[in-house]
């Protein structure tokens, strides 16, 4: 689909990056610094305020997203937790946040996985988003290579055009 010029975002969007993982750090979240670095492409700058690591938490995870939600933010980008394993909550803690789910980002993203990165591995993704008062949460895996999937391919391509629709 070719997107028409005025379809853009007249001011540098506003990302926030969330990192849910037990063990990961500052020094060694590979996924929330590669997400931050893939945004700096467009010129979308993430200040320390606006980027956090939480635990596989419930609260953790919905105190954090809310408190984003109600400052001048566009966007959330969470990573980690999106599996099948028993502390994999991150889907649980962000769908009932969200006013409109927008199935095609998971359905498409799962597809890119399934033929460019991890194959069959794909079907244990469940990576969602979401809007919720006119912002945008994308729920990534946390490592490097659906990372950088998701946003080279997916939310880059498209995050103008979406914040764009949520706020015309």
């Amino acid at each position: 689909m070719h997107q028409h010029e005025h379809e853009k975002v007249d001011r540098n969007i506003r990302c926030a990056v969330l990192t849910i993982s037990d063990t990961r750090d500052k020094d060694n979240d590979k996924g929330g610094q590669l997400v931050q670095s893939l945004l700096q492409d467009m010129n979308i700058e993430i200040d320390n305020e606006h980027y956090a690591i939480v635990k596989d938490n419930k609260e953790a995870i919905q105190s954090q997203i809310e408190t984003w939600l109600a400052s001048e933010i566009d966007v959330i980008i969470t990573t980690g937790g999106t599996g099948i394993s028993q502390k994999d909550i991150t889907i649980e803690a962000v769908r009932p946040l969200l006013d409109k789910e927008i199935e095609g980002f998971g359905e498409l993203f799962r597809y890119l996985s399934y033929t460019e990165d991890v194959g069959t591995k794909s079907l244990l993704s469940r990576a969602v988003a979401g809007t919720v008062m006119n912002k945008i949460i994308f729920t990534l895996p946390g490592s490097t290579g659906a990372v950088k999937l998701a946003v080279e391919k997916l939310i880059k391509p498209e995050l103008n055009h979406m914040v764009y629709e949520l706020n015309k």
